[in-house]
């Protein structure tokens, strides 16, 4: 997985390096294409989660973008006893902030989901009722999911562009589970911290 993530790493520092540093005239292409490396830390499982994947965006003016994304995290998740062997998120919503010249910080609110591959081999869970939050993904789970965030996004020329975002990826956890100690009988919210650095082209 670090290898992979290094490779992305590469290719999108490579991309802004490559691409020209000047961009006096400004795109007025309503759409744009990106691939990013979106970062995860796991609130509930104190945990990092790093996965590759690509957005598309239609800005219906000058400050408001409708986009949606659609990201592979590829490794085990987590530690010693992987329950997951891949994480598929989908997220869908709003970017609203207006260009200054090269730059446009933006604000965003985004809906979505978080699919939960469970585990490819046998995963021993302790016969309680509830079972522990480990051992009910471990069968694979679809999470909903609320991303409220920001970013900026800077103009490398006049087509092409990066982008680096950050917020909180809000999780909704099914129950009856054991987590943290605690019965949660109807499920609960749980918060991750989200960063992503991408490149992209407009048309």
């Amino acid at each position: 997985m670090r290898s992979r993530t290094f490779r992305a790493l590469v290719l999108l520092g490579g991309f802004a390096v490559i691409a020209p540093r000047t961009a006096a005239a400004q795109s007025t292409a309503p759409f744009d294409a990106a691939i990013q490396v979106p970062i995860a830390r796991s609130g509930q499982f104190d945990a990092f989660d790093v996965g590759i994947g690509g957005r598309f965006a239609w800005h219906v003016s000058n400050t408001i973008g409708i986009e949606g994304e659609v990201d592979v995290y590829p490794g085990e998740f987590t530690g010693e006893r992987p329950f997951s062997r891949m994480r598929v998120e989908g997220l869908f919503g709003v970017t609203v902030g207006p260009r200054r010249g090269v730059i446009r910080p933006f604000a965003r609110v985004r809906s979505g989901f978080l699919t939960v591959l469970g585990t490819s081999v046998p995963f021993p869970c302790v016969l309680i009722y509830p079972p522990p939050l480990s051992c009910a993904l471990a069968a694979g789970d679809t999470l909903p999911a609320v991303d409220l965030g920001g970013g900026v996004e800077f103009a490398t020329s006049e087509r092409t562009f990066i982008r680096v975002d950050a917020g909180d990826r809000i999780l909704r956890y099914g129950g009856p589970v054991l987590a943290d100690r605690v019965v949660s009988e109807d499920g609960f919210f749980s918060h991750d911290f989200r960063f992503a650095a991408g490149a992209g082209l407009r048309f």
